[in-house]
């Protein structure tokens, strides 16, 4: 029992330290997506770039955070619950370096948009759309550490906000295309912008049904409600 009770504690000690790389890595991220629309807004190509430099960091997280759960398995090896968190831990890893690889790709598009004409109202639209998913991640994250499915359900639901404003945009941007074509080239790079942050609100919300799956064992039964109708299939990277 005694022997019992010291793995428990070391796997307890283990998943903390985690907690606090997740945190860590989610707040690196949570910049990153803050940072990139405020550069697109203010055009400023240094914050654009910093936001892209910074991405190392968040890939180097992701590194430490599987090796720190791949030597956990391999020491504790957790059964049950004490798996199904781990396999959680690698899940949010994942999507939290893939939202920090399109708030990269944001950037990269910033520096291109800066000698082209501002699309009215277009950048302030994307700020608040990257804000709304900046919101939710946060909630996500608070959710993971609190075991709080409720709030995951809360995050979940937001999703639909997301795909509503990407559609809002993705008509406008039509819109100034065909009334002026000399506007299609912004209107293109803003576009693939607004795509990347409709899918920074995916994978959030993926997350947040991975912890839904954590604290009850069971991954949400309906389908989400989805918003994005647009018919436009190119993949921005």
């Amino acid at each position: 029992m005694v022997h019992e009770q010291h793995i428990s504690s070391a796997y307890d000690r283990d998943l903390e330290a985690i907690t606090t790389l997740i945190v860590k890595m989610g707040g690196l991220v949570e910049q990153a997506i803050l940072q990139t629309a405020e550069a697109l807004v203010t055009r400023d190509t240094e914050l654009a770039e910093r936001v892209r430099k910074n991405d190392k960091a968040i890939d180097a997280l992701e590194i430490q955070i599987n090796e720190e759960a791949a030597r956990t398995i391999a020491l504790r090896a957790p059964v049950s619950k004490d798996l199904r968190v781990i396999l959680t831990v690698l899940r949010l890893t994942a999507s939290l370096e893939r939202i920090g690889d399109y708030a990269k790709n944001i950037a990269k598009r910033t520096s291109a948009l800066v000698e082209m004409p501002v699309v009215d109202g277009s950048d302030q639209a994307l700020r608040r759309m990257a804000r709304e998913v900046q919101g939710m991640l946060n909630d996500t994250l608070d959710a993971y550490i609190r075991g709080d499915a409720d709030l995951a359900e809360d995050v979940r639901q937001h999703d639909q906000d997301v795909d509503q404003m990407y559609n809002a945009l993705f008509r406008e941007f039509l819109t100034f295309m065909m009334e002026d074509p000399r506007q299609i080239t912004a209107c293109m790079h803003l576009h693939f912008m607004a795509k990347n942050i409709e899918r920074m609100g995916d994978l959030t919300t993926n997350m947040a049904e991975q912890i839904i799956y954590l604290v009850t064992g069971e991954m949400p039964d309906e389908d989400r409600p989805k918003s994005d109708r647009t018919s436009y299939t190119t993949q921005p990277e």
